[in-house]
């Protein structure tokens, strides 16, 4: 799974009002002399043949892609050669979330589930969602606790996660199942 993408999802990419675009990426250095270069910070769901992405102030359709996931390399039309991908380095490859792929059920974006609200099983209020974290067994949601201690570690995992309602913006978690002591 990638970082914009986790198990568990109940609504598409597309609901929900308009806000930011999503982060595909950044542009990384040239690879080669026809104007692909490599992304930095992929999102891959985001960087297929044919989707449309935004580069600075123009918005451009990806015309070839290579490379692996974690390290993918793109060409984008009107991009012709080295100069031209040397001359969008460093800058954000952005996609209109209306135009972001449907994850299957059960997945979401990492912006429909920050911001969301983690209760227990009895609708105690842990604390809310601040991003999602990339560990190497599973996705990890880093909660700010409410009662203002560290922040909280909650793998994404079928026995830590009970329920996730991005519409309502509530996530309802199985403190047991992390050991916290919870009052």
């Amino acid at each position: 799974m990638d970082e914009h993408s986790t198990a568990h999802n109940e609504t598409p990419a597309q609901a929900g009002p308009p806000r930011a675009p999503l982060q595909a990426g950044r542009v990384g250095r040239p690879h080669g002399l026809d104007g692909s270069f490599y992304v930095t910070g992929a999102q891959p769901r985001l960087l297929a043949v044919g989707s449309m992405v935004s580069v600075g102030e123009r918005t451009l359709a990806i015309v070839r892609r290579a490379g692996l996931d974690a390290r993918p390399i793109v060409r984008l039309d009107g991009v012709e050669d080295r100069a031209g991908a040397q001359a969008l380095r460093g800058l954000a490859l952005t996609v209109d979330r209306q135009h972001a792929p449907l994850l299957p059920a059960g997945e979401w974006w990492a912006h429909e589930l920050e911001g969301c609200a983690v209760l227990d099983g009895d609708g105690r209020r842990v604390g809310t969602v601040q991003r999602l974290v990339e560990l190497p067994s599973c996705e990890a949601l880093e909660v700010r606790r409410e009662d203002a201690g560290d922040a909280l570690l909650l793998p994404m995992v079928g026995d830590a996660i009970r329920r996730v309602d991005v519409a309502a913006g509530l996530i309802e978690v199985d403190v047991s199942f992390l050991g916290e002591p919870w009052t």
